[in-house]
């Protein structure tokens, strides 16, 4: 690193990544805490700016009234309740500006410099035009809640939360590909396996997120029983749905689906520990393996406290976060064995 000559280049990757980490954060808490939906329109400039005085804090909570989500939802809310979910919304907003300074500003700095090869713009600019679709794909989102139903998209969210996993995982991969500078041993069987692993925990992120945007993980929070309608019954595991049969079974399915993929993913990428004892590997494919096997135990049992104690907001977003953290440990192994 020290005679790396995209160095400053590097700590600038770097430091996207950790800031859009930091966003998924804010995101999945923005989520938990139901404040997605307390700001109702998007202005780039002029929605930087928060309210400063109560004629404002009225004016913009007046405005909230007039959506789905208070008038069904919240109905009686008080001024002060609104200014918790509001912060949360404009932070993960006004963040979302910040990363977008963050690479916008040092990127024309390098350009003018000189410092970005013609071979590095065209990831650079995939960069960008990822992050710009990132951020319509959350306003996208929040606009599916201020109709009729107070709740996002399950598909909306779902495609917000993968753009944003894979933004990320885009900048780790261009930042290995800067931060290497030596090819490594190609091990075609080992690549192949963290492929298909790779396909399986793109599924189940999916699949998480639908499960997130249904609320679906609430039904039914029992471990390691899985749950079918007649528990679900007997249990009385309806929590604040005012649901018919059909759509408790979408809920219900999607649920079951999330935990099958979850034994899925645990139980291949142990083979694949198990298997890869017996295969020559460098010092970093076995450090990265033992990265991602540490880390789908840990998000195993995250995901299992998450569910029985009915998805606490810090479970809830430790579950979301090491999610990240197991995709990025998959793109890392992509990199060292390619």
């Amino acid at each position: 690193m020290k005679n790396n000559p995209h160095k400053a280049i590097i700590y600038w990757l770097f430091t996207g990544c950790i800031l859009t980490a930091v966003m998924v954060i804010i995101g999945g808490v923005t989520r938990l805490t139901e404040s997605g939906l307390s700001m109702t329109d998007w202005q780039l400039i002029s929605g930087a700016i928060p309210p400063l005085n109560e004629a404002d804090w009225q004016e913009v909570f007046n405005e909230y009234k007039q959506f789905p989500e208070y008038q069904k939802v919240n109905k009686g809310m008080s001024l002060s309740e609104f200014k918790f979910i509001f912060f949360w919304e404009y932070f993960h907003r006004v963040f979302g500006r910040l990363i977008g300074l963050v690479f916008i500003i040092p990127f024309l700095f390098f350009w003018l410099r000189k410092k970005i090869s013609q071979k590095l713009m065209p990831k650079i600019i995939l960069i960008f035009v990822l992050g710009c679709f990132q951020a319509f794909l959350g306003w996208w989102m929040v606009k599916s809640g201020l109709v009729d139903r107070p709740d996002v998209s399950h598909f909306r969210l779902a495609a917000h939360l993968i753009s944003a996993f894979g933004l990320i995982s885009y900048i780790f991969w261009v930042m290995l590909g800067l931060y290497f500078q030596k090819p490594f041993p190609v091990n075609k069987k080992l690549n192949r396996w963290i492929k298909l692993i790779l396909v399986l925990v793109v599924l189940q992120i999916l699949y998480g997120a639908f499960v997130a945007g249904l609320k679906a993980g609430l039904l039914c929070p029992v471990f390691p029983s899985m749950c079918n309608v007649d528990n679900l019954l007997a249990g009385n595991w309806t929590g604040n749905f005012a649901l018919g049969m059909p759509e408790y079974l979408v809920k219900l399915n999607l649920q079951n689906i999330h935990r099958l993929l979850a034994y899925l993913v645990y139980g291949v990428i142990a083979i694949l520990v198990v298997k890869a004892k017996r295969w020559k590997l460098s010092d970093m494919a076995k450090n990265g393996l033992n990265t991602l096997f540490l880390l789908v135990n840990v998000q195993f049992v995250l995901g299992v406290f998450t569910l029985i104690y009915q998805i606490p907001l810090l479970l809830g977003v430790l579950h979301q976060f090491v999610a990240l953290l197991l995709l990025l440990s998959i793109v890392y192994l992509l990199r060292v064995t390619r």
